[in-house]
């Protein structure tokens, strides 16, 4: 009999948009031979399954399951693709964790450590790898005095939804007066907010998934954006060239691929992980953010980086599956 999939997608934050579209990217690339495809969406206000018929059905959050032509239906995998809480927290890994549902993302320890930009990038500063000197504040600090800070950090600089995704909230701040509204704007988005220095060089990602005696280092992709970073527009307007592979030396290439590889195993990260790092004209990367659910519509950098690796999505879901599965 095939299996049933769920792909749990909706969340909480703004990213929720793109989340539904990572949805119907991930969709596409399962194979629906093999599986029963089904989108499962988790918000606030309610759980419930697409159906084929296009009606829904409410999740009951006892086992996560739900009813069909009145026959009741369990999961055998769950595929996650929430960007932000619930799913990218460690919250929704809990929960599945107690029902017993296997699922494709970290667990829910390094969910919520990974999804901490602060914390997450300090914890590993510890192992050596380099990161952008920064501030946090917390919501019962929402002031700041900008020569302190700007003394600390230089201009410009950017601030950040500390516990949050990295498309909402994001603002490069390159005169005193604009800190503050930037910070109030990132705590519209979440409960902290990081202020991080500003390192020049060339913004690269990479992919990485590990499985039972398979390690999978995707090529990297450069990111070169004429906006001031790269934000929303960026991302999902075409605002961007995505170069994949980056227009880099193969053996920076490498040094960052391995830098990914140690970070996944520091971290003791699951399933498909992509790691932001800017690297400056000293060919050290630094450290950008961690994203355990990563987005995954046809044009996203996972999908591109696939291609470059002459794979195809299809067989590395298969990986991500057969590896919870069997």
């Amino acid at each position: 009999m095939k299996k049933n999939i769920a792909i749990v997608a909706g969340g909480d934050s703004s990213e929720i948009v793109i989340s539904l579209k990572s949805a119907e990217g991930i969709h596409s690339f399962i194979d629906n031979d093999k599986y029963n495809l089904y989108i499962a969406i988790v918000k606030h206000d309610g759980w419930f399954v697409q159906l084929p018929s296009g009606e829904h059905a409410p999740i009951d959050k006892a086992d996560f399951s739900f009813l069909e032509g009145g026959v009741k239906k369990l999961f055998d995998f769950a595929y996650i693709t929430i960007h932000g809480t619930p799913g990218e927290d460690g919250r929704l890994q809990g929960y599945f964790d107690m029902i017993g549902l296997p699922y494709s993302s970290c667990g829910m320890l390094v969910s919520a450590l990974t999804f901490n930009k602060y914390v997450c990038n300090h914890y590993l500063k510890g192992f050596g790898v380099r990161i952008a000197d920064s501030v946090l504040l917390r919501a019962d600090c929402k002031r700041v005095d900008p020569d302190t800070v700007i003394g600390r950090l230089g201009l410009p600089l950017f601030v950040k939804p500390n516990d949050g995704g990295s498309s909402f909230g994001i603002t490069k701040v390159k005169a005193a007066e604009e800190l503050q509204p930037a910070v109030d704007k990132a705590f519209a988005e979440g409960h902290e907010v990081v202020i991080e220095s500003y390192i020049k060089g060339t913004e690269v990602t990479c992919g990485c998934y590990k499985v039972k005696g398979k390690e999978v280092l995707l090529p990297l992709t450069e990111v070169v954006t004429q906006n001031e970073f790269f934000d929303f527009d960026a991302k999902y307007n075409g605002q961007v060239q995505e170069i994949t592979p980056a227009r880099i030396s193969p053996e920076l290439t490498a040094k960052v691929q391995q830098e990914t590889s140690r970070i996944y195993d520091i971290l003791g990260a699951k399933g498909l992980i992509r790691v932001d790092y800017i690297i400056p004209e000293d060919g050290n990367p630094c450290l950008l953010e961690i994203n355990t659910t990563p987005g995954m519509t046809a044009t996203s950098f996972i999908p591109q980086q696939v291609r470059a690796a002459g794979l195809t999505m299809t067989d590395v879901m298969n990986d991500i599956i057969d590896n919870e599965l069997n």
